[in-house]
């Protein structure tokens, strides 16, 4: 953590309480849909679309379910383990070692519940960024001083 009240650097671990409840939701749905769009697709052939429709999102929520878990892990290239917050930029240091830094239109958004947030603005590149945070991410007190510093972006 920095010594500067306008200013905290975390080190992000792991949220595995949060890949339990993401299993949860999205093994039972990804099975479903897969099994039930394997029996149209293998079913009558006027309900063969049906198949391939069930097909499609099932393989899309296994994409979209794998990556939360993988990020939530901290096990995805792109996901952020560090993050340096002062008055001028948002900086995250990714897991491959890549820096970005958020500088322009950056927003701040946290849920009613206050079990994450996330920001979003332009990087060094002018690309525009979202990184999506878990409280669990985060100790207790440096979760609550990083919300604190992030608020003067909303």
């Amino acid at each position: 953590m920095a010594g500067r009240r306008d200013e905290v650097r975390v080190r992000l671990k792991p949220d595995k309480a949060g890949v339990v409840w993401d299993l949860l939701l999205y093994v039972p749905t990804v099975t479903f849909l897969l099994l039930w769009g394997l029996k149209f697709w293998y079913g009558k052939e006027d309900q063969v679309w049906i198949g391939y429709g069930l097909m499609f999102l099932g393989f899309f929520f296994l994409m979209v379910g794998g990556g939360r878990i993988l990020r939530r892990l901290l096990i995805m290239p792109g996901a952020p383990v560090e993050m340096d917050v002062n008055r001028q930029r948002i900086r995250m240091t990714l897991k491959n070692g890549d820096s970005v830094s958020l500088i322009r239109d950056v927003r701040f958004f946290s849920d009613y519940a206050g079990k994450s947030f996330a920001l979003t603005g332009l990087d060094q590149q002018g690309l525009k960024r979202q990184f999506i945070f878990h409280r669990k991410q985060f100790d207790e007190d440096e979760y609550e001083r990083v919300c604190k510093l992030l608020e003067r972006y909303k």
